[in-house]
């Protein structure tokens, strides 16, 4: 049994962050903690942004408790109905920020909306808070949108790095239901001659998990030709490494993940070291 943090801010109940937590129990039964996190004062936000930290956001305890108790029940609710063995995790307002991050330490999973997640910090999908929040956690992180198909194909995104396989497998092991869909491993080139780096040897790891796998190569500026292709496959979810970590991981970011999330809303499978 897998334990499955399922975060949730103060104003939001993200269904569809539940309903994929839910499809995963179908799967395999999993131990599903809920984490409701306290509203944040977005009057001094810029604090956060300067100082690099999220502990740095002041909360506002008034507004947010009825809410975030009657999202806790919605939750309890939900479980109750499905089946799904479930905790309650609600922290004191200072602690909340630096208390999720250290849950992430000892879970299997996150599991966030990514269009519910602190939607008010700012117009920018996705958002800063979320962006960190993805970064800072010590587990693989799965952002779902609110409506979606669950996968049916599986997108790996191979950049060569060690970020890039380790994340590929660690989906594997989180998500062996899902290694028998369709797979494709793309690899997002420079230039129009440029060869997947050490193709032999990922192919061999990826295959001997995917029994259904094929190889593309996609030129990195061509964001037509990137829309076309992944509105073709069926139901897809985004397996990518690394988010924002280094000089390239941050290109693949802007070229691919970030556009994913803004254009084809599908979940998005991210783990790094």
């Amino acid at each position: 049994m897998k334990k499955i943090l399922l975060a949730f801010d103060g104003e939001q109940f993200s269904r569809g962050a539940f309903e994929f937590a839910r499809r995963m129990n179908d799967m395999q039964p999993v131990m599903l903690i809920g984490v409701f996190l306290p509203h944040l004062d977005l009057s001094v936000s810029w604090t956060y942004a300067t100082a690099g930290s999220a502990s740095s956001i002041p909360l506002l305890e008034k507004t947010a408790g009825k809410t975030v108790a009657k999202n806790i029940l919605k939750f309890e609710q939900e479980c109750n109905h499905y089946g799904i063995k479930h905790r309650v995790h609600k922290y004191p307002y200072d602690l909340a920020i630096p208390e999720l991050r250290k849950e992430t330490r000892f879970a299997d999973l996150l599991i966030l909306g990514s269009e519910k997640f602190y939607e008010n910090f700012g117009m920018e999908t996705p958002n800063e808070y979320l962006r960190m929040t993805v970064q800072d956690a010590e587990c693989p992180v799965v952002l779902v949108p609110e409506k979606f198909t669950f996968p049916e194909s599986i997108v790996l995104s191979y950049d060569g790095s060690d970020d890039s396989t380790h994340a590929i497998r660690s989906f594997t092991c989180l998500f062996p239901g899902l290694t028998q869909k369709q797979a494709v491993m793309v690899y997002l080139a420079a230039s129009e001659n440029e060869e997947m780096p050490d193709k032999d040897y990922a192919e061999e790891l990826v295959s001997s998990h995917f029994s259904n796998l094929s190889i593309k190569v996609l030129p990195r500026r061509s964001g037509k030709h990137l829309n076309t292709w992944l509105s073709e496959l069926k139901h897809p979810m985004l397996v990518s490494g690394s988010y924002g970590r280094s000089d390239l991981s941050m290109m693949f970011r802007k070229s691919f993940v970030t556009q994913v999330i803004n254009d084809h809303k599908l979940p998005i499978f991210i783990a790094h070291r």
